[in-house]
């Protein structure tokens, strides 16, 4: 009598098991997706799936509060909005469904044909200066990474004022005494999402890995950094970036709170309730008005209790292997030299006028006696000021106290020229481009001598036949494989080491460090430029 009872049994579970392959639908905490598949594709994708309640109305400037039920079957077959921002850089391409406070979405690439394959899970946070980005951008697609037998999701956070506001009747009235840092708790509450839900969709939620580039880089600095997510985590990425001084480093919260009644002041707003009175678009242009102050993350006791370094120090961040590097020219030498030309008496000034009496030692370390050597030493220099000291204390401070493998690099493959049909166009300061028209050509870029700042991540995440810019070559391709490759072993095994790949080293504290120079012949090498970042630690460390 209990045979016919099991099969029944057998059968439903099989329709459970195999619903994402038959139907692209998954019934998730709030309900059931419908997500799509394209022609011939293996990869299902699910997009624009709320994680968190619109932070709209009463809950502009709150932590993110969960998402609520639908009934029927949500179609997730397009992006969610973009966060509010301005088109301040070049590179930025969006498939969203337009812009909007209304923002908390996610998107998921999986190659799962069932929901009990517990493949690995890769979370990307976006870059753009913690005031721009968004999750749909081409460049972050997960499919080319999905086929390699990795779950992806892209994730969306608030940006500027909306996600980095603070001001004491904010922390007043905060369950948490925190204000200023919604865009992290964002990210912090997809990482829950994913907790509750991933597996759904063939995921292991003890299986996952963060990244990002520049201000996503930075995101994941902080998170591994949290007690709020350090524990969702089994490793991470960072392309570029770290939350450290003096890139986009978390401020007191006091000092956040006080440049917040200074923007209350210069919005003429008297109350909490006439801030959020004030509609996404004026609000937005209020900051880039003259007499607006600084959106900056927080030190607020709730997400975090002190500054990066000090938590690292400390050994109190997340204890798991990490990925980490940055580009061979994130900037050129205009960065530190400004409408300056790079001559040598022009170089020595812009020394003295930076170091005062250190800038003999700075210039040893920064050598140039010809022009040609400034704009090498200048864009080195004008690149570590930038991000790359950062990057390079973060990844230090896990050697030292992290207990995991910390794997290093530096991309240093230069994109090809642009493509023909981009006219009148050139290269911009940090990855961007600046278009030209008939009347206002675009200026002349300066010649590259390396890798600038976000030309990685079509190569990492194997993207580049979706931008359209760059007349990407076979070697562009070449080098893509090569990294991309070495990102999915990564997320799979915690090591980036594969069949085909040139052998990478681990850095576990005994010297010297090593790294992966990342081009079309990549190779490792030994770190040889220490004694710069000691030496600018002496000024970001104070």
């Amino acid at each position: 009598m209990m045979k016919p009872f099991l099969a029944v049994l057998l059968l439903v579970q099989i329709a459970t098991v195999e619903v994402i392959a038959q139907t692209n639908q998954v019934t998730v905490e709030n309900g059931t997706l419908e997500g799509i598949k394209d022609t011939g594709s293996p990869i299902t994708v699910f997009k624009g799936i709320p994680f968190a309640q619109p932070p709209v109305g009463d809950l502009r400037w709150k932590e993110p509060q969960p998402a609520k039920n639908w009934d029927g079957v949500r179609k997730a077959d397009h992006f969610g909005n973009n966060p509010m921002q301005r088109p301040i850089f070049g590179d930025m391409g969006f498939r969203s469904s337009g812009m909007s406070e209304d923002c908390l979405y996610l998107n998921v690439w999986t190659p799962a044909k069932t929901m009990k394959e517990k493949l690995p899970v890769l979370v990307y946070f976006y870059g753009g200066g913690l005031a721009a980005g968004d999750g749909s951008e081409p460049r972050y697609d997960g499919e080319s990474m999905a086929k390699k037998g990795i779950v992806v999701l892209t994730v969306n956070y608030r940006l500027g004022v909306f996600g980095f506001f603070s001001h004491p009747e904010l922390t007043k009235e905060s369950p948490n005494h925190s204000s200023g840092n919604y865009g992290y708790l964002d990210q912090n509450a997809a990482l829950l999402w994913v907790q509750k839900n991933v597996a759904k969709f063939g995921g292991d939620p003890k299986h996952v890995t963060i990244a990002g580039e520049s201000a996503g880089s930075i995101s994941v600095s902080v998170q591994m950094a949290s007690p709020l997510s350090k524990d969702l985590i089994m490793g991470a990425i960072g392309e570029s970036g770290a939350g450290i001084k003096p890139t986009l480093n978390s401020i007191p919260l006091a000092d956040a709170e006080k440049n917040g009644v200074t923007f209350a002041a210069h919005v003429k707003a008297g109350s909490l309730a006439e801030l959020r009175a004030i509609s996404a678009a004026d609000l937005l242009d209020a900051v880039f008005k003259p007499g607006s102050t600084p959106m900056t993350p927080t030190i607020d006791g709730y997400l975090l209790s002190k500054s990066l370094p000090a938590i690292f120090e400390a050994g109190e961040q997340a204890k798991i292997p990490i990925l980490v590097g940055w580009n061979s020219a994130e900037v050129p030498y205009q960065f530190l030299m400004r409408a300056d030309a790079p001559t040598l008496e022009n170089y020595k000034k812009t020394l003295a006028t930076t170091y005062g009496d250190k800038a003999d030692e700075a210039m040893k370390l920064y050598p140039a006696s010809t022009d040609e050597e400034v704009i090498k030493s200048a864009t080195a220099l004008s690149s570590d000021r930038f991000i790359v000291y950062s990057t390079w204390k973060w990844a230090d401070l896990q050697i030292q106290t992290g207990g995991k493998p910390v794997y290093r690099y530096c991309f240093s493959r230069i994109r090809p020229a642009m493509t023909a049909q981009m006219g009148n166009a050139t290269p911009g300061l940090a990855g961007g481009v600046v278009k030209g028209d008939a009347a206002k050509p675009a200026p002349k870029a300066p010649a590259q001598i390396g890798a600038a700042h976000a030309s990685e991540i079509e190569y990492a995440m194997g993207n580049l036949a979706s931008n359209k810019v760059y007349a990407w070559t076979p070697d562009d391709y070449k080098v893509s494989e090569t990294m991309e490759n070495y990102f999915a072993n990564f997320i799979k095994t915690g090591n980036p080491n594969g069949s085909g790949l040139p052998k990478w080293d681990a850095n576990t504290g005994k010297s010297p460090v090593k790294f992966m120079d990342i081009n079309v012949k990549s190779e490792q090498k030994t770190e040889n430029d220490r004694a710069r970042y000691l030496f600018l630690d002496q000024e970001y460390m104070k």
